[in-house]
């Protein structure tokens, strides 16, 4: 045979190349800061997208080279994760929820030469605008105001592109994106991804027995595009020619379920805490909004509580349970049913429905503990190893983290977790955050879960504290719903049907909001930090 596969490598600019012949006129739509919204075709977004590209070529990207974009979600966001891996350059999201001094530290680390900057964000740019040095600074305006000395209009930018720009062929593992870790411990870590990483997770992604995308469906970024590739729709919803809807910086409930009802949106993306919000306001004001059937959400970042799923599904909104990481593109493990799991009893499928779920295709899953790598028995714990093509095999210019993975290539991801014989993950917790009492584990993941299924509680939070006696104790922190109350002794009545009275919160503090990190997560090393000089004898417990 002559030839070979490899002369059609799998990358995003065949991608791109299917917009003119396949759907030149599907609709994005993107609402802007000042709450309208911009529309534009496929065919639109492909013409500005290559003149991005060229642009970028005619101002001496070279390949391999960073390009940082510092954006909300909209369509001039989505422009770079294309463009500029079209032209063989790397897209590299900045997390506008970082500190300034950080993100100074992620710019100079990834070695960004140009930027892309949203004018709504310029006063966080300003904070760390004279500690960083990239050679063009570009400001995509979305209101009339003077541009900041030093700085050009991204739109003057497309302009300098004059046509009959070629897309260059990049190969399959070159980079095409980059992320960097929340830095919960220690400075972030970058994660480059490669063509063939996004395409094959897009693909994973979008099957049948995972998120069962097409074409029909509409598809809204609702995660944040600048982590984690907004958990990859817009690789999926490009690829495929969904209709997208990219919500900007209106993210209160009220402004997701507007654009959920109008554009008749059919999936989405968030974090739980997200989709807590938006049921809390579908039950205020049942009736208002008029959702697309067969709804689809899918949830990550952290255990999803099965209140929230039995909940949502009663307005129409089903939840699907996924687990990721930064350092896996992000999406490795989902959970949806298996046919046979049809015939079991609501409860039984409630429980399978919150565990993270089986392997996507091509992904490897175990769990390693003291004697080696555990039985799927559902039961035995151990550190979660994953291993697949869209995993990261190190960090980007990070020298002294290569023990995040085994000589044989596994990712060791820090979560403790269990498989059962149908091969579906439970995380029970980080390996920071599992609590130690007595010489006994308690997942601090299944208490807060459980406690979000009391009916007064909005959010809450379960820390290990120091214990004279026992090591560590678990101590709750909740947040009740608006207008509601519950007392310790109702809370701690509501968990004993559930568990030993040993892994019960040995306190419960009330708070009006728990800290969350720049991605949405219940923060728990701010919690740690809070409670750290926790006095027993001051909560009068022993």
């Amino acid at each position: 045979m002559k030839g070979s596969m490899m002369d059609s490598p799998l990358n995003l600019q065949a991608i791109l190349e299917r917009i003119p012949k396949i759907y030149p006129a599907v609709e994005i739509v993107s609402r802007l800061p000042n709450g309208s919204l911009h529309r534009y075709t496929y065919l639109d977004f492909y013409r500005r997208a290559k003149a991005l590209a060229e642009a970028l070529h005619r101002a001496g990207l070279q390949p391999g080279d960073r390009v940082g974009t510092l954006c909300w979600n909209h369509y001039a966001h989505l422009e770079a994760y294309f463009g500029v891996p079209a032209a063989g350059g790397v897209v590299h999201t900045l997390n506008l929820r970082l500190h300034a001094q950080e993100l100074a530290y992620i710019v100079n680390h990834a070695q960004d030469r140009f930027l892309i900057v949203d004018d709504v964000l310029l006063p966080l740019f300003e904070q760390f605008r004279d500690k960083v040095n990239p050679e063009r600074v570009f400001i995509v305006r979305h209101q009339n105001e003077m541009l900041p000395p030093g700085t050009e209009d991204y739109e003057d930018l497309l302009l300098t592109a004059r046509g009959g720009y070629e897309f260059p062929c990049s190969q399959e593992n070159d980079a095409a994106a980059m992320c960097f870790t929340s830095g919960t411990t220690g400075n972030s870590k970058g994660v480059l991804y490669s063509h063939r990483a996004l395409v094959l997770h897009a693909l994973a992604f979008s099957l049948p027995d995972s998120f069962c995308v097409s074409q029909h469906d509409v598809a809204m970024a609702l995660a944040p595009m600048f982590h984690a590739n907004a958990h990859g729709l817009p690789h999926v919803a490009i690829m495929l020619g969904c209709k997208l809807v990219l919500p900007g910086r209106q993210l209160d409930p009220q402004s997701i379920l507007d654009l959920f009802s109008s554009e008749q949106v059919t999936i989405a993306t968030a974090v739980p805490t997200v989709w807590a919000g938006i049921l809390e306001s579908l039950e205020k004001d049942p009736g208002r909004w008029n959702l697309a059937p067969a709804f689809r959400g899918f949830v990550g970042g952290t255990a999803v509580p099965e209140a929230l799923v039995r909940k949502l599904d009663q307005h129409g909104l089903r939840l699907i349970q996924v687990w990721g990481m930064t350092e896996t593109t992000p999406v490795a493990v989902c959970s949806t049913l298996k046919s046979h799991m049809r015939e079991w009893s609501e409860d039984e499928q409630y429980r399978m429905r919150v565990r993270q779920g089986r392997a996507l295709p091509f992904m490897e899953v175990r769990v390693v503990n003291d004697h080696g790598e555990a039985p799927w028995d559902g039961a035995t714990l151990g550190e979660l190893h994953v291993r697949g093509p869209w995993v990261a095999s190190s960090y980007f210019n990070a020298p002294g983290t290569e023990d995040r993975w085994t000589a044989d290539g596994w990712l060791r991801t820090g979560d403790i977790a269990t498989i059962d014989a149908e091969g579906y993950v439970q995380i029970a917790d980080r390996s920071k955050d599992l609590i130690k009492s007595g010489g006994e584990w308690i997942s601090s993941v299944d208490l807060e879960n459980a406690l979000v299924g009391h009916p007064a509680v909005r959010e809450a939070g379960v820390i290990a504290v120091p214990h004279p006696k026992w090591d560590e104790r678990p101590v709750a922190v909740v947040v009740l719903r608006s207008g509601a109350t519950a007392t310790s002794e109702e809370l701690r009545g509501f968990l004993s049907s559930r568990f030993a009275k040993w892994q019960l919160p040995d306190a419960f503090v009330f708070l009006d909001e728990l800290p969350h990190t720049s991605t949405g997560k219940l923060s728990k090393l701010e919690l740690r930090k809070r409670f750290a000089n926790w006095q027993w004898e001051k909560a009068k417990l022993s």
